[in-house]
């Protein structure tokens, strides 16, 4: 069956951040709704404030779909998600405004939940919502100087709200800008390793055997005079594969890691997956600390591992320090959990947390 145009690009619309954007064009579809029926309500002309503040609305959701529908060489999902997001929320902001009191005075728990997801206990204007939201519980009716309280919580809300997901935006290119940085130095070091190999090779001198590298071995009698020179024996057996399977080491045992740790990094609903940009950063650290662990090894750095007696042996310490590569990128990945808990949610930080709005301030 031919595929059409359409077809092939609404296939590939579908790739990347589709459920979000779905989810998004849905409450973009219900705000429609909404506003149409807040049209065709009884009650009269609209006067002149609410039909510029429903035409604005209407043009804000339009911007909202044609963002989502955008489409170009350079696909920047995540980006087109975070504008047509904002575009809804002025345009929800404007159905705040003109909508009746009584309505927005039903909708006060779902708009306190929303700042106290995003803004501290501390903020005053949350402070402020939450006194309308007591107000209103215990059966009192919303004003007009309320109403602009509540549009205006909503409104720097959402701007700390954008900040988050920014915020996780930038800490993510970070990490695939190092990762980048990172793999291009691995695959450097393993073709240095393979062109000169006798450089800085990856051996060790035991005693009673001559010299032994990561690959290879170069036996030596202990009797032969005169004794040939270290370093001659170094060039002798060193193999231009031992970089590349050190490095093949470290990160195959870096992914083991990367595994591991992945059981502490909660998912996140923001447009960034952080944490494959973690998992991908310990694959060259894995690489690099594994050829560098090895060179300390061979330069004494550690007294008593400087002669390892077999390339099994060097073979055992490059997964040891391949997997070590976690004390460094811990840090990294304590840093991706703070970040992924100031994104507003179930998992808020604590000073985020909610204040009882039945209990009245002191």
């Amino acid at each position: 069956m031919r595929i059409t145009r359409e077809g092939r690009e609404a296939s590939e619309r579908e790739k990347g951040l589709w459920e979000l954007r779905e989810a998004l064009t849905s409450r973009i579809g219900e705000l429609e709704a909404l506003l149409r029926a807040e049209c065709g309500a009884p009650g009269g002309q609209l006067s002149a404030e609410r039909e510029t503040l429903l035409a604005q609305a209407v043009e804000e959701l339009g911007e909202a779909k044609e963002t989502l529908r955008h489409d170009h060489p350079r696909r920047q999902p995540a980006a087109h998600l975070a504008v047509a997001q904002a575009h809804f929320d002025v345009a929800h902001t404007m159905m705040l405004r003109m909508a009746p009191l009584e309505k927005v005075g039903a909708m006060v728990p779902g708009l306190l939940a929303y700042a106290r997801e995003h803004l501290t206990v501390s903020d005053e204007r949350r402070v402020q919502a939450e006194q309308i939201a007591t107000s209103v519980r215990a059966g009192g009716a919303l004003d007009e100087a309320q109403r602009l309280v509540l549009v205006d919580t909503m409104s720097v809300a959402r701007q700390a709200h954008l900040r988050e997901t920014l915020r996780v935006r930038s800490f993510s290119r970070i990490v695939y800008g190092l990762f980048a940085v990172l793999t291009v130095i691995v695959i450097l070091v393993g073709v240095f390793g393979a062109l000169s190999p006798a450089t800085v090779p990856l051996c060790f001198q035991p005693e009673g055997f001559g010299v032994v590298c990561a690959t290879s071995s170069e036996p030596v009698d202990q009797f032969q005079r005169p004794r040939p020179d270290v370093d001659e024996l170094y060039a002798q057996a060193a193999s231009p594969w031992d970089y590349v399977v050190v490095e093949f080491v470290g990160v195959v045992a870096a992914a083991i890691a990367a595994a591991a740790s992945l059981r502490r990094i909660r998912g996140s609903s923001t447009p960034y997956n952080v944490p494959v940009a973690l998992a991908l950063l310990k694959l060259p650290t894995g690489a690099l600390t594994a050829v560098l662990g090895l060179l300390l090894m061979r330069g004494e750095f550690v007294p008593g591992l400087q002669s390892l007696d077999s390339s099994a042996q060097i073979i055992a310490w490059a997964v040891i320090f391949g997997y070590a590569q976690q004390l460094f990128t811990r840090f990294v990945d304590n840093q991706a959990q703070t970040v992924l808990n100031s994104v507003g949610g179930p998992s808020a930080t604590p000073g985020k947390q909610a204040r009882d709005p039945q209990i009245p301030p002191v």
